[in-house]
């Protein structure tokens, strides 16, 4: 560790894997409402477990981004971060913004809630993957600030490097989009088109920018190839990243009362959002092809590598099988929605988060080669068995999704299936859903368990 600010990371990153246990239990128990209806209802209905494994989704990754932003900026501005006390006095009001959101979820309906915390005043609620209050929306809103302030300012007085502007343009983008949150037109159409401003420009724009930005980080100290030739790479991905994601919010414009041109622009641009992810691919393994060094921290290279993979996997194969508007007119909303949905976010966030942890965590504590040869085979195996596990979970509700639109979309209305008989006909389908994601779940339990991996005993001639 060069700089003692970068200590700031550690509390993110830990919380953040703390979330992401949280995450999988809640998707595990929703799994299970899928085939047993009333599992824990009405203790936790299914529309409050989906609202907080969604949430909880959204406020990990923010985390671990920050964390990641925390460890990553010292190096690239090689000076102190601006204000660690900034950085910690955020994570405990994160923190505690976040649970009580949560708990609020849990423990009070969700129109009670809406009373207690006067949405009347400043009506935001009620909006799928927006359910958070407005008090919590105004909230993050300060905690991004704070964020953004304390990175800006670090940057600003030292070394400006490719990989801290892109960052920086991605975190701008966050708050900027974001801000859409708050704007609730009366009109239906027009509040499922800005809601997407956030939603899509988000996940698939400029949170982009920020994978693409850590990722080169990870490369360049793991690799030790020039700066040249990667910034040359991170300038064709956000390129291709700006021009298809963009336009690419179109696609979810085909079937909600927007303009018939959005069926074309949609299209097109969404057939091009698989490119920057097939050139992170490119980008990963020409990196390690041209690499300088040997470091000894195999695991982060791993997670590296798997980040492209999978994240090209479920956001461009995944995606591009129904972005097309003829094609997403029978697929929307069905379970290969929630196939893409899976994969992609795991493939492109949840990866690039364990890769930031892995490289930066042993140097936390102490370890600047990496964890030991033992701790690093423990964390192969669950690297696997969570790669795996999503996989297997990704193709279950792709065989789901499938099966709904042949049974229930398809065929005329004489002969299709309702929604409900349909959802009996795949039980066998969820409950094989329901395997992997354990899977999943072991997965992240064996990650926890290598950072307990004593170190090997050396032998010392």
């Amino acid at each position: 560790m060069k700089y003692s600010s970068q200590m700031v990371a550690k509390p993110y990153f830990i919380f953040a894997l703390i979330l992401l246990a949280g995450e999988i239990l809640f998707g595990l128990t929703m799994s299970i409402q899928y085939i047993y209806g009333d599992f824990l209802f009405p203790l936790i209905p299914f529309n409050v477990l989906r609202m907080v494994h969604i949430n909880l989704l959204i406020v990990l990754l923010l985390f671990g981004f920050m964390g990641a932003t925390y460890y990553l900026i010292p190096e690239e501005a090689e000076r102190e971060l601006w204000s660690p006390l900034l950085a910690k006095i955020t994570f405990w009001v994160f923190l505690v913004a976040g649970v009580a959101t949560i708990l609020g979820y849990l423990l009070v309906p969700y129109a009670e809630l809406a009373e207690l915390t006067m949405n009347e005043l400043w009506p935001t609620m009620g909006r799928e993957f927006l359910e958070q209050p407005t008090i919590t929306k105004i909230g993050i809103v300060f905690v991004v600030l704070s964020y953004i302030l304390n990175v800006t300012m670090t940057v600003i007085k030292g070394r400006r490097t490719t990989i801290s502007i892109i960052l920086l343009t991605g975190l701008f983008g966050l708050a900027f989009f974001f801000l859409f949150a708050f704007y609730v037109p009366d009109n239906l159409i027009m509040d499922k088109f800005f809601w997407w401003f956030v939603v899509h420009l988000w996940v698939e724009a400029t949170w982009e920018l920020i994978l693409g930005a850590l990722l080169a980080f990870v490369l360049v100290k793991l690799t030790g190839v020039d700066r040249e030739h990667i910034d040359k790479w991170l300038y064709l991905i956000i390129a291709m990243t700006f021009i298809a994601g963009l336009a690419g919010t179109g696609h979810h414009f085909f079937f909600m009362g927007a303009p018939g041109y959005w069926l074309w622009i949609g299209s097109i641009a969404s057939a091009a959002e698989p490119i920057p992810f097939f050139l992170m691919i490119l980008f990963a393994y020409n990196m390690v092809k041209n690499r300088r060094i040997q470091d000894d921290n195999k695991m982060a290279l791993t997670w590296a590598k798997g980040t492209a993979v999978v994240g090209f996997l479920g956001a461009g194969v995944w995606g591009f099988m129904h972005t097309l508007a003829p094609i997403n007119y029978y697929t929307h909303g069905t379970q290969l929605t929630a196939a893409h949905g899976h994969l992609s976010f795991f493939g492109a966030y949840v990866m690039i988060v364990f890769t930031m942890v892995s490289y930066a965590m042993p140097i936390l504590r102490g370890r600047p080669h990496g964890n030991s040869p033992r701790a690093q085979k423990v964390e192969l195996t669950s690297f696997w068995f969570m790669v795996i596990g999503m996989i297997g979970l990704t193709l279950a509700l792709t065989v789901a999704g499938i099966l709904q639109i042949e049974a229930q979309r398809i065929p005329d209305s004489a002969n299709a299936m309702s929604f409900m008989n349909v959802q009996d006909m795949l039980t066998p389908v969820y409950f094989v859903r329901s395997f992997f994601g354990v899977m999943v779940f072991l997965g992240l339990l064996i990650y926890f368990y290598s950072f307990f991996v004593k170190e090997d005993k050396r032998v010392v001639a």
